[in-house]
């Protein structure tokens, strides 16, 4: 307990947060449907940690990081999507664990529907997105999940829904998710993977307050580690089956809670994992100037941080935003915390539980219409039962100006 109250007063004392900055009115506009939101973001960070291991070493990096973002909106459907690209300078030379200096992204959201969410009728939700992560950025994640070093994320998915009744609806999803780590410039190495996902849902509508779901999805992992002596298949599977309740068409408050079996099958059948899982989200609107989420969710998954493993990741996170001075000021605060236990390990040495604590918390302020000044403070504590080298704590501190068109 002492341990968590420290934390929270690190935490608070690097005052800043992660969140999101606020959009602004404006952009380019195109038309009547379409407009174009470019920026560039400057900002100067301290970093206790910029390694992520207990071997720690600090820095002051700098970055640059331009982007923009775009709407088009039609009667019965939008396209929305960001880009990005930053640049990292690091003020000392860190050897064999430099970290490459550049990092970039985008995203795509498709969406249609052929009327509203409470009538009869189809709707289709398509998106897409590509990171290259550079380590110092995303110490917190809201799930914990980042491990501190250079990869690449790629993700596809779409869900299509049909609205049967005013009561009765049904959907049906797949998803592509691709993760690979950049082991170059690090003694030890860490495992990406690639996941396909098929999914189901029907839901019954009671009231706009509650909606009664039965889930069932299938998981098809293929790994990047290589087999040991040909004994080990790169390949896993999952299947899960939920039930649960949510709310359907509210105006402030949305929520999801899912609950059920999953069963993961590891490498071809070296280990079998059997477990109850879940999945929950809420959001909160509170007035005008108040809102609140909450998410936790639990799967099985082949190991990123040791070869031959299969493990088993809880996660929990709360975050809060507030706007202030005629919303010109945007507060956030957010805690996270992620367990994962390794449901089978090729070595017993291998064999630990590893517990990652986060918080972040940060101020946007609006100076005019195109510039506003953000500060954000991000705080990681991981804590392992065996393995040392993920004992290690990290703390951020970030000031910045940012220019919107």
């Amino acid at each position: 307990m002492q341990k968590i109250l420290l934390t929270l007063i690190a935490a608070f004392v690097a005052a800043s947060a992660a969140a999101e900055l606020m959009d602004r009115p404006g952009g380019i506009r195109i038309g009547q449907r379409l407009v174009i939101r470019p920026y560039v973001a400057l900002s100067v960070a301290y970093d206790t940690n910029v390694t992520s291991c207990n071997e720690e070493e600090d820095d002051v990096v700098w970055n640059v990081n331009p982007g923009f973002n775009f709407q088009y909106s039609a009667d019965k459907f939008y396209l929305k999507g960001t880009a990005y690209y930053a640049y990292n300078a690091y003020t000392k030379d860190h050897g064999y664990r430099a970290s490459d200096y550049h990092n970039y992204g985008q995203t795509l959201t498709f969406g249609w529907d052929t009327a509203p969410k409470t009538e009869r009728g189809w709707s289709l939700i398509v998106t897409e997105g590509y990171r290259k992560i550079n380590r110092t950025d995303d110490i917190t994640l809201s799930d914990g999940s980042t491990y501190g070093r250079d990869s690449q994320q790629f993700n596809f998915s779409g869900i299509l829904e049909r609205r049967i009744t005013e009561r009765l609806h049904a959907n049906v999803s797949a998803g592509y998710y691709w993760l690979d780590y950049d082991n170059s410039n690090n003694r030890g190495s860490l495992y990406g993977w690639s996941r396909w996902t098929a999914a189901t849902e029907i839901g019954y509508v009671t009231s706009k307050w509650f909606n009664l779901l039965v889930y069932a999805s299938y998981q098809d992992y293929t790994q990047d580690n290589a087999p040991v002596g040909g004994r080990f298949s790169r390949d896993s599977k999952g299947a899960t089956f939920h039930v649960g309740f949510g709310s359907y068409a509210t105006d402030r408050i949305s929520y999801r809670l899912l609950m059920g079996w999953t069963r993961f099958e590891y490498a071809g059948g070296m280990d079998d994992a059997d477990g109850l899982t879940y999945s929950a989200s809420c959001r909160w609107r509170i007035g005008e100037t108040w809102n609140l989420t909450f998410l936790a969710a639990s799967y099985y998954q082949p190991s990123e941080r040791e070869y031959a493993t299969a493990q088993r990741t809880d996660s929990v996170s709360f975050g809060v935003a507030k706007s202030l001075i005629r919303s010109k000021l945007n507060a956030t605060f957010d805690v996270a915390y992620r367990h994962e236990g390794h449901t089978y390990s090729y070595l017993s040495s291998r064999d630990y539980d590893l517990d990652i604590l986060t918080f972040r918390l940060g101020l946007n302020y609006m100076l005019n219409r195109y510039l506003s000044v953000f500060a954000r403070g991000e705080y990681r504590d991981s804590m392992s039962d065996k393995n040392s080298y993920y004992d290690y704590e990290r703390l951020r501190a970030t000031l910045g100006l940012r220019l919107t068109y």
